[in-house]
C-alpha cells in the first residue's frame, strides 16, 4: 500500500474559504475515491493556522495513478482551490504494516 501525504498552506485571509472547500468538497471526494483504503484529513491548529493536510492510504500505485495520472508525484489541486493555496507539498511512502 502507498501512503500519500498532501499538505497545503493557504493564502492569508483565505482560511475560511479553503476550510469550506476542504470540508464540503475535498473530504467527501477523497472518501469516495476508488482505490482509497483510508483518508485522514488534518485541519489547522493554533500554531499552524493556514495549514491543511491529507494522509491517504492507497491500495497500490496503480489505484493512485488511476486517480491523479502518471505524474502522481506532483501535488494536484482542484482548479477551484488554486487561487486559495499559497504552497503545496506531496510525499509518498510504502506503508509499513505492523
Amino acid at each position: 500500500m502507498i501512503m500519500r501525504i498532501f499538505q497545503v498552506v493557504v493564502r492569508p485571509g483565505k482560511e475560511a474559504e479553503f476550510s469550506n472547500f476542504f470540508h464540503e468538497t475535498a473530504i467527501p471526494l477523497m472518501k469516495g475515491t476508488p482505490g482509497i483504503v483510508s483518508v485522514l484529513p488534518g485541519a489547522p491548529r493554533a500554531d499552524s493556522p493556514r495549514e491543511f493536510s491529507f494522509v491517504m492510504i492507497w491500495e497500490n500505485l496503480d489505484a493512485l495513478k488511476a486517480f491523479v495520472g502518471e505524474d502522481y508525484q506532483s501535488p494536484h489541486i482542484d482548479p477551484a482551490e488554486a487561487e486559495l493555496v499559497e504552497s503545496r507539498t506531496i510525499r509518498h511512502y510504502d506503508l509499513v504494516e505492523t
